[in-house]
C-alpha cells in the first residue's frame, strides 16, 4: 500500500526524524489468514525486532503500517515492555475474531485478539483484555460483541462524546494509539473499507487532545490508501493527529 509510504514520509517531514522501511512492497495474496500469515512472518518478525530495539533504546514508536494486521507483531512488544499502556485501538471494526469464530478468513479481522492472546499467531501475546479500548466502532462481529457485553473489552463509541467518554475509558493510564482510517466517515480519506456512521476529523482532533493528556508510548496508523489518480496526500490526516505530538516535550 503507498499510503503507508505517503502517511510516513508526512509525518517525516513534520517531525524531523528519519524513515525507517521495514519488508519490502509485495502484491496482495487475497488469500485465507494462514497463508497470508505465512508469507508476512519474516516481515512481521522483523517489525517485532525493530519495536524491540526501540523500547530497549528508550525511543517512543511512530508506525505508518498498510494493514491492521501488522499489530500482530507490534502489540505484544508494547505489551511486554509497558504492561501499564492502554491499547486505544480506533478502528470502524473490533479486530478480535479469531480462527475458531472468523466467518471471513480475514486476518485484519484478528490483529488485535493475536496480541491478547485469543489465539497462536506465532508473534507472541500478553495484552490484557482489560488494557484495550475500542474506539469508533461499529461494525462489530457476535463474539467481539459477547467480550464488550462482558465487561472484558471497554467500547468507547462515536458520537458527540467521544473524546469525553475516551478521556474517562482511558483513566489517566499511559496510552498507546492505533489508528485505522476506516474509523472515519467514508469518503474523509481515501481507505479501502468503507463503514458509515465513523469520526470527522474534527472528532479525531478532539480524540488526539484526549489522548495528548497522557503518556504516549507509542502510535500506529494503518489503512491509508493512496491511488495514484489523483495522487492522495495524507496532510489532512496529519493535522487531525497533530496534538500527539504537539504535546512532546
Amino acid at each position: 500500500m503507498r499510503g503507508s509510504a505517503a502517511v510516513a514520509a508526512g509525518l517525516s517531514r513534520r517531525l524531523g526524524i528519519p524513515v525507517e522501511q521495514v519488508g519490502s512492497p509485495e502484491p496482495a495474496l487475497n488469500a485465507g489468514w494462514k497463508t497470508e500469515l505465512d508469507a508476512a512472518l519474516p516481515a512481521l518478525r522483523e517489525l517485532a525486532d525493530t519495536y524491540e530495539r526501540l523500547f530497549r533504546t528508550g525511543r517512543t514508536p511512530l508506525t505508518a503500517m498498510g494493514r491492521c494486521s501488522a499489530a500482530l507483531a507490534t502489540l505484544p512488544v508494547v505489551a511486554r515492555h509497558r504492561p501499564d499502556a492502554c491499547v486505544v485501538w480506533f478502528d470502524a471494526h473490533a479486530d478480535l475474531n479469531t480462527p475458531g469464530n472468523t466467518t471471513t478468513d480475514f486476518l485484519g479481522g484478528m490483529a488485535l485478539s493475536g496480541p491478547a492472546g485469543l489465539w497462536d499467531s506465532g508473534l507472541g501475546d500478553g495484552l490484557r483484555l482489560g488494557n484495550i479500548v475500542l474506539g469508533g466502532a461499529r461494525d462489530i462481529d457476535p463474539p467481539e460483541q459477547r467480550l464488550i457485553d462482558s465487561g472484558a473489552v471497554r467500547l468507547v463509541p462515536p458520537g458527540s462524546r467521544i473524546a469525553e467518554d475516551l478521556r474517562a475509558a482511558v483513566a489517566g493510564r499511559p496510552v498507546y494509539f492505533h489508528l485505522d482510517c476506516d474509523v472515519l466517515e467514508p469518503g474523509t480519506v481515501p481507505t479501502d473499507y468503507r463503514v458509515p456512521g465513523g469520526l470527522s476529523l474534527t472528532d479525531l482532533h478532539a480524540v488526539c487532545e484526549v489522548l495528548a493528556e497522557h503518556e504516549l508510548v507509542g502510535a500506529q496508523i494503518a489503512e491509508f490508501e493512496a491511488p495514484e489518480d489523483p495522487p492522495a496526500v495524507p496532510e489532512p490526516l496529519l493535522d487531525a493527529i497533530r496534538p500527539l505530538w504537539d504535546a512532546r516535550p
